[in-house]
């Protein structure tokens, strides 16, 4: 058989198996990908605004991340930074500055940014004043965490739970999913959180709104130790 006979032969079955090969990669073209996961949340390197510090009755209790807290240690509480951050508190005042591992959350007082230890308090001259103006640098994130990428607003607490609950049952009607979270204490306090967001920015945007129409709220974060003291409300 002549070469242009075999050629003539062969172009129909390249011909199909190109088609078939076309039609399998706009098959695979149309097939969905899987959704990518949520980026993390981002980290603000530097903040500035009031700094207070804490020590009894929360001495020899255990922190937010589990630990026992040790206020002649150098640890300090944070609304938001992932346990294990390494951050430096300077005492605008003097200039003196400390660093510091975050183990708790807190201050739980609309206006301040950070809660340090009663030794981190002595460090930078702020144990008379009780609160200074502080800045706060990120130093190093840690490298793996079990806090969660989700953040909730709180909007009150409380020692009597009573009141707590009036005010979550209120804030859920208006704002969507709220829970009571306990801040073991003398006395203890009863936080009511607002929502479930995946980035602090959304978290703002819904504190936003709340301190606008019902009062004080700030932005804080989601932690694995927190949702099994949640006691009221939708599930975190």
């Amino acid at each position: 058989m002549s070469y242009r006979a075999i050629q003539h032969l062969c172009a129909p079955v390249c011909a199909a198996v190109l088609l078939s090969s076309c039609a399998h990669h706009r098959q695979a073209a149309r097939t969905p990908l899987p959704p990518l996961p949520p980026p993390p949340a981002a980290i603000q390197n530097t903040e500035t605004g009031i700094a207070s510090w804490y020590g009894h009755p929360y001495h020899g209790r255990a922190a937010a991340n589990g630990e026992i807290y040790d206020m002649e240690k150098l640890t300090a509480a944070h609304r938001t930074l992932p346990f294990g951050t390494w951050v430096r508190v300077t005492n605008l005042s003097n200039g003196k500055s400390i660093d510091l591992r975050i183990i708790d959350r807190g201050p739980f007082i609309d206006g301040r940014i950070v809660d340090i230890s009663h030794a981190a308090a002595q460090a930078i001259d702020m144990i008379g004043p009780g609160v200074a103006q502080v800045r706060l640098d990120v130093l190093s994130l840690p490298a793996s965490t079990i806090s969660t990428n989700w953040f909730a607003v709180q909007a009150g607490a409380f020692a009597d739970k009573d009141r707590a609950e009036r005010l979550r049952s209120s804030l859920q009607r208006e704002y969507g999913p709220a829970r009571l979270v306990i801040r073991p204490g003398t006395p203890s306090l009863w936080r009511v959180l607002v929502g479930k967001e995946s980035s602090p920015d959304t978290a703002a945007t819904l504190a936003r709104r709340i301190r606008t129409e019902v009062g004080p709220a700030f932005v804080v974060r989601l932690d694995q130790p927190e949702a099994s003291a949640d006691s009221a409300g939708a599930q975190q």
